[in-house]
């Protein structure tokens, strides 16, 4: 007797994964708006910059497989797809691929780190409105799979080791006598401060998980700093990269490494927005630059979804 297979769902962002897909996405991005076209331009030449497109499709899809195979080793079967907030794959795509493949039930992880209402929430609706949707079109009688949202990246102990691993290999980089003492900017993507005000647990979950990387590395030597700000109005938060950089280089710093860890695969804002805009700036005031490798298909990190996605079927199990 086949049992069926427990189905995840990767939810991600998204990004353009080919130049003509650039314009359509910003569009969904901006709620269906048709962005300027100097907007589009600009954006445009960014993208052509890292190889013109996001890698970030292809990213979680590998993430995708590599946690597939890892979580069936367990004489399990599990069927692992990806759904995307703003580009193909969307979210309902992947939660109809799974129901296609005949799950008997859903875990969805979000691969925000740190949760937001423009991030994991903006997912989570997404879900549920495709849950309708598929829920809807069933033939009656039909029964829709169990669908949970898996907890935070965050607070799991495998997500810290596996960024705690990526801030060790990027200080190689720099020479064994200085690597105590190298300057280290954790990074996240800005946000408006209302969402904060608003209930928005982002900040303190990513002052969370720096401080939970910093106790096990015993960094002496790091700061915290927000990267990326999106063009709207109000206050955002901060201070940026570029500011700590610059106290740094102020107070004698001459090296820096970035560790984008609010970020858990390369896409435009690691690959465009540290690797050349924040690099740039940093050697235009004297620093020698470095960034730590994103998490991508790091084992670690394929273990640490994982254990998000195990945990919460024991949980149900044990209900």
């Amino acid at each position: 007797m086949s049992v069926s297979p427990i189905g995840v769902l990767l939810m991600a962002f998204g990004g353009p994964d080919a130049p003509e897909a650039i314009e359509p996405f910003m569009k969904n991005l901006m709620g269906g708006r048709t962005p300027p076209p100097e907007l589009v331009e600009k954006v445009k030449a960014r993208y052509r910059l890292i190889g013109g497109h996001s890698p970030l499709p292809e990213i979680t899809r590998e993430q995708a497989r590599g946690l597939e195979k890892y979580l069936c080793a367990g004489n399990r079967n599990y069927r692992v797809t990806v759904g995307m907030c703003h580009w193909h794959p969307f979210i309902r795509e992947g939660l109809a691929e799974l129901i296609d493949s005949g799950v008997e039930k859903i875990i969805a992880v979000s691969l925000a780190p740190f949760f937001s209402k423009v991030s994991t929430g903006a997912y989570q609706d997404e879900l549920d409105k495709a849950i309708s949707e598929i829920k809807s079109s069933l033939p009656e009688g039909a029964r829709f799979p169990e669908t949970v949202v898996a907890g935070p990246l965050y607070a799991n102990r495998l997500f810290i080791d596996a960024a705690a691993e990526r801030v060790i290999q990027g200080l190689e980089h720099f020479p064994e006598e200085q690597r105590a003492d190298i300057p280290v900017i954790f990074s996240a993507h800005s946000l408006p401060v209302e969402y904060i005000r608003g209930g928005d647990p982002y900040v303190a979950q990513f002052d969370s998980a720096v401080k939970q990387v910093v106790e096990k590395l015993h960094l002496s030597n790091w700061q915290t700093a927000y990267q990326s700000k999106g063009g709207g109005r109000g206050e955002w938060l901060g201070p940026m990269v570029e500011d700590v950089m610059e106290r740094l280089r102020e107070n004698g710093a001459r090296d820096v490494m970035v560790v984008p860890i609010g970020f858990v695969s390369d896409h435009i804002e690691t690959l465009y927005d540290i690797d050349i805009a924040q690099k740039k700036h940093a050697q235009s005031i004297g620093l020698n630059f470095h960034r730590s490798a994103a998490l991508n298909t790091a084992e670690l990190f394929i273990r640490a979804m994982a254990d998000i996605v195990l945990r919460e079927l024991d949980s149900k199990e044990h209900h």
